[in-house]
């Protein structure tokens, strides 16, 4: 039996949109030319694959089998001949990231700002979030995150440099409630932390001691999932505070915050864009990984 592969795209228009109608609408052709198709069809396989009435369509039981299975199928059909297509064509469309609140060196500007320049025909859309998903079942086309929480089986381009947490305090809170000189001192003070979002603990403060890395679980004053409020918190006094230390560089340099517990802060790597391992990349995404390859 010789599989009508046209027939099969009609098929699942209708099963979307639930009309004969509609469906010609969206191919351009007669309403008699798609009810036409589905009764062939039909007559092929030697089963009715759609209930008809006078002002409703719905599917047989056969109907909704063969639709789950075509489905999905001509979906990544679909996406295979229109990245065939656009594969020399110029970069263009919405290009969605999915962002680390903290990758701040990636969310600075400059960087994007100078991307979006270059293309214009490429619409930038960020979304800033610190919740770990699935980037393609969300329909991203790629994301930003610490290399050390990407998956292995993604392609992962570095954006930053090596990376690490510190532990600050404004010049008057160390005056009034002293310096720490080890984190297990830390129980003793107040303390300004972060969690990536109201249903998730507070993040623990890691550090290392002689090669060996462990992590301290503080007694929060103050929680947020905002890293610029937990700055700013910082800087008012409120505590000592934990985190990237790109985020707290412009204070420290201004002397309104000090580092503390430098010694037990180590390197890791840090931030890189990410995206599935396909072969055929969309010009789009193509050009921001060569604009970040050329900016780094």
């Amino acid at each position: 039996m010789l599989t009508d592969y046209n027939a099969l795209a009609v098929f699942t228009l209708v099963a979307e949109e639930k009309s004969f109608r509609a469906a010609a609408d969206r191919l351009g052709v007669t309403r008699s030319a798609v009810s036409q198709t589905i009764r062939r069809l039909e007559e092929t396989l030697g089963i009715a694959l759609v209930a008809r009435t006078t002002r409703s369509v719905a599917l047989t039981e056969a109907g909704e089998r063969l639709y789950s299975e075509v489905a999905p199928a001509l979906s990544e059909m679909r996406s295979a001949t229109e990245a065939a297509a656009n594969l020399h064509g110029r970069p263009r469309g919405r290009l969605n990231l999915a962002v680390s609140s903290i990758a701040e060196s990636f969310l600075s500007g400059p960087v994007l700002a100078s991307f979006a320049e270059e293309n214009a025909e490429v619409t930038l859309h960020i979304t800033v979030t610190d919740e770990e998903f699935d980037i393609v079942a969300e329909g991203y086309d790629a994301g930003v995150r610490l290399g050390e929480v990407i998956a292995q089986d993604m392609i992962a381009v570095p954006v930053s440099g090596n990376q690490r947490q510190i532990a600050v305090a404004s010049p008057g809170y160390l005056k009034g409630y002293g310096t720490p000189a080890h984190p297990r001192e830390l129980g003793v003070h107040r303390c300004i932390g972060w969690r990536a979002s109201v249903h998730q603990a507070p993040y623990r403060w890691e550090f290392s001691q002689d090669g060996k890395e462990f992590s301290v679980a503080v007694s929060d004053t103050i929680t947020t999932t905002d890293m610029a409020l937990m700055v700013r918190l910082a800087i008012a006094g409120a505590g000592i505070s934990f985190g990237m230390e790109e985020s707290f560089r412009p204070a420290i340099a201004t002397g309104e915050l000090v580092p503390v517990l430098e010694e037990f802060s180590p390197w890791f790597p840090g931030f890189y864009l990410y995206y599935p391992s396909r072969r055929n990349m969309a010009p789009k995404l193509r050009a921001l990984v060569d604009h970040l390859q050329r900016t780094r």
